[in-house]
């Protein structure tokens, strides 16, 4: 008998820039002042969880006729939003409380990390950007990589952002996003 212990894993990395396209900084409090200790970029990486929706879009891939849209450069959409709970991210259809709409992945993903029979292959690379002006929210701490962009799309994967971040009309984020599949 053999036993697989395959799975698929995730990490998002979310970026907030200023108006000119530098990394955004947070300013320091009386700790990190008194310290003289740097300011902290607002860059945060966080593991994702593929949904009970993402298991299904993952099987119905493997099939001859795939009746699902997958998440491609066509149907591959993030959307955003203010209301994470923690209380049972593998059951989300979406984000919690959407802020701003949903959002295309950049024009040349998703895509692997390397080429076919090199290391890497089996790690997939998704990237949306919300440019200026897409969102001004407070709080933004969830995101959802979605197969499409209305209220029938499907959630491959579902993220907490932590710490939240405050986004303002100024501002532009950007999401990556890997997917790493394993069958080791």
């Amino acid at each position: 008998m053999i036993a697989s212990k395959g799975k698929v894993r995730g990490l998002v990395t979310v970026t907030v820039r200023d108006c000119n396209g530098h990394v955004k900084y947070f300013k320091n409090g009386f700790w990190r002042t008194l310290f003289r200790m740097k300011e902290r970029p607002m860059i945060f990486k966080h593991h994702n969880t593929i949904t009970s929706q993402g298991d299904g879009l993952i099987a119905d891939l493997l099939v001859s006729n795939p009746t699902q849209n997958k998440v491609d450069s066509t149907n591959g959409y993030m959307r955003v939003g203010t209301g994470w709970t923690g209380s049972t991210p593998k059951n989300n259809t979406g984000v919690n409380t959407p802020t701003g709409s949903f959002k295309k992945l950049d024009s040349t993903f998703p895509k692997t990390q390397a080429a076919f029979g090199s290391s890497g292959q089996n790690v997939v690379l998704y990237r949306t950007s919300f440019a200026a002006g897409d969102l001004n929210a407070n709080g933004i701490n969830e995101v959802a990589l979605m197969n499409g962009n209305t209220a029938s799309a499907k959630c491959l994967a579902y993220a907490q952002i932590t710490p939240a971040v405050n986004v303002t009309s100024a501002d532009s984020l950007q999401i990556d996003w890997q997917i790493t599949v394993s069958g080791s």
